[in-house]
């Protein structure tokens, strides 16, 4: 499995409050994954470092026998995380009202289980095509689907940051989990609403289609959210199995 990822503050925003990692379990499961902190000042980023850390940490723990077990098992530390965070944001009055987004890859050989919560993505790139895996929980996302406004007038609106879901805003924790099975050369790419606010998905797709680096298409694709106005956090994380057995880059 290669993997590389990058992450920028952006040209607005005074210091970065998204959060990535990479986890290996017993059983060589690999997890990536990256928060997005919401509430300001030092709030989101504590609450996007304690969603990383804690859930990475007690995976590389874990060994599973099935995607099932899997899903039930994040679906739990999702509540516990969400739990831990409003104790935390309530014990401390410069803390209230943080929380963060969550999007996740667990892979095991070519078998992905995605989950996400919030606005950070996942797509998978497969035969030059980019497509989304994950759907927004947020405002925008929601009229889109009820045919309220188009998909092209989403890209512009106003009220497009605001999502119906994260962790550490309320007693609701519960995220989407879908599976993808990829097949060899396919590359997944998790990111948050940074990326996808400045950078089109034609962009994204002529990126990963590079015969390059993963980490230099990371470093293209945070470069070009900069490029575009950089106003937000711009985090990207790449991974990607190919037929024979690759060291981690």
């Amino acid at each position: 499995m290669r993997i590389a990822y990058q992450s920028s503050k952006g040209r607005v925003r005074d210091k970065n409050e998204d959060n990535v990692g990479t986890f290996k379990n017993a059983s060589n499961t690999i997890l990536a994954v990256i928060a997005d902190g919401i509430g300001g000042n030092n709030a989101g980023e504590i609450a996007s470092k304690m969603a990383v850390n804690h859930i990475g940490r007690k995976f590389e723990k874990t060994s599973f026998t099935s995607p099932e077990e899997l899903q039930s098992w994040f679906g739990y530390q999702l509540e516990s995380e969400n739990s831990a965070i409003i104790d935390e944001a309530n014990a401390d009055a410069n803390l209230y009202g943080m929380g963060t987004t969550m999007v996740a890859a667990a892979v095991k050989d070519y078998n992905s289980l995605i989950l996400n919560i919030g606005d950070s993505r996942a797509y998978a790139f497969h035969d030059n095509k980019l497509t989304q895996i994950t759907e927004d929980h947020s405002y925008v996302n929601e009229l889109v689907k009820h045919g309220d406004i188009t998909k092209a007038e989403a890209q512009n609106n106003p009220y497009k940051n605001i999502i119906t879901k994260s962790l550490g805003i309320n007693r609701d924790a519960t995220a989407d989990f879908r599976i993808y099975n990829a097949e060899i050369g396919d590359q997944l790419l998790l990111c948050t609403d940074g990326l996808t606010n400045m950078v089109s998905d034609e962009k994204i797709a002529q990126t990963l289609a590079l015969e390059i680096p993963l980490i230099d298409k990371c470093n293209i694709l945070v470069d070009l959210a900069n490029e575009n106005g950089g106003k937000d956090n711009i985090t990207v994380l790449i991974m990607q199995k190919d037929s024979e057995v690759n060291a981690d880059e």
